[in-house]
């Protein structure tokens, strides 16, 4: 079978240095807010150009203190997109915002900046753009309405370490980013982990002490905060796997490459771009027959996945928001439209074209019945 992400191939390759890294932190004694974690902060926001870097216990943790550290909370509107993960919205709805949908772009899946500023009302707090799939949303439109408006923005490049916007790296172009490091991220944890970048010291020095307890200082607690800190294992797994990013980047893009070259004549493809404003956490295709191709594939021991199957403004969580099926159509299309081939740093060309060979021939039988 080969599938989505191959972790066990990525452990052989990288275990002896992953092992010896843990085998440090056992010996330190060392398990919160360690040595470790402060090296990673300080690493992934030189990486990302920000000037902070927090170690949080997940992307989750990440998006709700990011948006609880800007104040937003009951009475407040932030606008976001209908098609990501659960937890883009969800992080809203938790600091008791509402969530405010947009629909998206059809090449991109990300948000349509053309479409916000009718969303904007005197409640209008934030805008929380989302990196899909690890493609750049366009932040240079999207911060222009964004200064016109007097909103903060939350990058939720969740899916998106490595990815470029003009150059810039995605996460410190708005005022907070935030990034999730499960495992099968593009850099990858072997549990939950997150982190938040920013260039704003009187935020950093907040979302500090709310991941603490709302403490700065033990057993004194100033605010309501949480429990979420970078656990100092996963800190020294990624600190292996952070040196090997941006190789394991190159292999990405080398594959979405091939993927497109041979199947764009057969079915819609993702946009391929020389600058990396696309680092494909996934490689998603577009076709009518999503369902009997997946269910081919799985015949064919090929792995395949649906990100995302119903948009945020249908999930039954969200149905107090009044919604309704029609109100964002790209959306709505992309869910049952968009299906995530295999694709990580360890997939050889061989595998790929498994793949390939076996989504071309379902392609001629379909278009021959």
């Amino acid at each position: 079978m080969i599938p989505m992400v191959d972790l066990k191939e990525e452990l052989e390759i990288l275990g002896e240095s992953i092992f010896k890294a843990l085998k440090e932190v056992l010996e330190s004694g060392e398990y919160i807010l360690g040595k470790k974690g402060k090296e990673l902060e300080n690493q992934i926001a030189s990486y990302v150009e920000a000037s902070y870097g927090i170690g949080v216990g997940n992307g989750t943790d990440a998006l709700y203190l990011a948006l609880k550290a800007l104040d937003i909370g009951p009475g407040d509107e932030v606008i976001t997109t209908p098609f990501t993960f659960f937890a883009t919205g969800e992080a809203i709805a938790q600091v008791g915002a509402k969530p405010v949908f947009v629909d998206i772009e059809e090449d991109t899946y990300n948000i349509n900046p053309l479409k916000i500023r009718e969303k904007i009302t005197s409640n209008t707090k934030a805008i929380l753009v989302v990196h899909l799939y690890g493609q750049a949303a366009k932040m240079k439109e999207i911060m222009e309405i964004a200064h016109k408006f007097n909103l903060k923005v939350v990058e939720d490049a969740c899916q998106a370490i490595g990815t470029e916007y003009k150059g810039k790296r995605v996460g410190a172009i708005g005022d907070i980013g935030c990034f999730s490091f499960f495992p099968s991220k593009n850099l990858g944890s072997y549990g939950d982990a997150g982190m938040i970048v920013t260039n704003d010291k009187s935020l950093y020095e907040k979302i500090i002490t709310l991941r603490n307890h709302g403490s700065k200082i033990k057993y004194i607690h100033s605010t309501i905060g949480m429990n979420s800190r970078l656990d100092e294992l996963q800190a020294a797994i990624l600190l292996v796997k952070f040196k090997y990013l941006d190789i394991f980047l190159h292999k990405r893009s080398e594959l979405a490459k091939r993927y497109t070259m041979k199947l764009n004549s057969l079915l819609k493809t993702p946009p391929i771009i020389e600058t990396r404003e696309h680092t494909f956490h996934q490689y998603c295709i577009e076709l009518d027959e999503r369902d009997q191709v997946a269910s081919f594939l799985q015949k064919n021991e090929i792995a395949s996945a649906i990100y995302y199957p119903i948009p945020l403004h249908l999930q039954e969580a969200f149905k107090y928001l009044n919604y309704q099926k029609g109100d964002f159509p790209v959306a709505e299309k992309a869910a049952i439209k968009v299906l995530a081939l295999p694709i990580f740093p360890f997939m050889n060309f061989e595998k790929q074209d498994r793949i390939i060979l076996a989504l071309q021939e379902f392609m001629k039988k379909n278009n021959e019945s």
